[in-house]
């Protein structure tokens, strides 16, 4: 790849309503970065919009101060991306980095949990992460309060990645700012954000498909329902991941979350040989191969005014799956996801989770 080709991918990505989904259709359909933001305005103007790409300059910028941070870039193609994770839907085109990149291709688990885990929690969390590192695993998790900081403090003499929802150089919880800093020296700190982005709320469900995306397999500690411990282990298993959780007192609000999971299937852990077993047991054939490097001929998906406005008449603002929409227009694939694409870059199509569209 190009540094040009690079540069044109961040810049695409960095466009606004462009998001994961998006990036991948575009590159899809143009096969280079430079010609897929040439595009963009017209495909909005299709879809009864306007869009705009992302500033050059400050797309330079962004590069320079990652620079000056230590950091570099992972972009989805690149050799060094990691694997497991760029098998995901919606994996991100572009991570920012700091620290040992290598750790990604070994064996990784994540560990997650609750925030306001109690002190019990903690110290099985930061035993549990002790021992998966002395058997050889990375532990990945969040850098959060709670479940996430012990599970790197346990793991970070022996391997840890943390992915936070927030640029490069920002630090959150503040009480973490020392753990942080030890895993950018000697793990490795992830994000998709640009450097200064602060945490905010929306971000956080994002961050957690990358935790779930880096491992083979999912472990929750102590976790509430509806906690996005939990949120976490459900993207593992939509990527067919190991779900794994540690039972705790039904007398516990924190531990029912962990009891339902295991109720449902979840593998239940006591230790890190549990851990490691269930893991291990996966076949690498089930695993895709292959990395997307955006190489094939461009898919070819010119739509006709009347197969535009069929799969608008299919639209409503109730969340509808995108195979669904397929099945009843009677249209190729590639039409219905390019008049999508159209409607998503003129801001009127939104993106929900499990596949599914609606009109803005």
């Amino acid at each position: 790849m190009s540094e040009q080709e690079r540069f044109d991918r961040l810049r695409l990505i960095r466009s606004p309503r462009i998001g994961p989904v998006t990036f991948r259709q575009l590159m899809a359909r143009f096969g280079k970065a430079s010609e897929a933001l040439r595009a963009v305005p017209e495909l909005a103007a299709r879809g009864g919009g306007k869009a705009a790409v992302a500033d050059a300059g400050a797309v330079e910028k962004e590069i320079a101060r990652s620079r000056a941070l230590g950091a570099r870039y992972l972009l989805m193609g690149d050799q060094d991306y990691p694997f497991l994770l760029e098998q995901m839907d919606g994996s991100p085109p572009a991570l920012i980095v700091r620290g040992d990149v290598g750790l990604t291709g070994r064996q990784c688990v994540a560990m997650v949990g609750a925030r306001n885990a109690s002190a019990a929690a903690c110290r099985f969390a930061r035993t549990l992460s002790q021992e998966l590192g002395q058997q050889g695993a990375v532990v990945v998790s969040g850098l959060a309060r709670g479940i996430d900081t012990a599970a790197h403090q346990g793991s970070v003499a022996t391997g840890t990645i943390a992915v936070i929802a927030c640029g490069i150089d920002v630090v959150f919880p503040p009480e973490n700012a020392e753990l942080q800093e030890q895993v950018a020296s000697v793990g490795l700190l992830v994000t998709e954000h640009p450097p200064g982005t602060q945490p905010l709320a929306r971000h956080f469900p994002a961050r957690n498909r990358i935790i779930a995306g880096l491992a083979a397999g999912t472990v929750v500690v102590e976790a509430a329902p509806k906690s996005g411990s939990l949120i976490t282990a459900r993207l593992a298993v939509e990527a067919g991941r190991e779900v794994m959780a540690v039972p705790g007192s039904p007398a516990d609000p924190r531990a029912q979350g962990c009891n339902q999971l295991i109720r449902e299937g979840a593998t239940l852990v006591q230790n890190g040989a549990d851990v490691i077993e269930a893991i291990g047991g996966i076949d690498p054939r089930m695993v895709r191969q292959g990395r997307l490097d955006f190489g094939a001929a461009p898919v070819s998906s010119d739509v006709a005014g009347q197969e535009r406005e069929v799969v608008l008449g299919l639209l409503g603002h109730a969340p509808v799956p995108v195979d669904e929409v397929i099945r009843l227009s009677a249209l190729r694939p590639a039409i219905v996801q390019t008049v999508l694409l159209e409607l998503e870059l003129a801001g009127r199509l939104e993106r929900h989770a499990g596949g599914k569209v609606s009109l803005s």
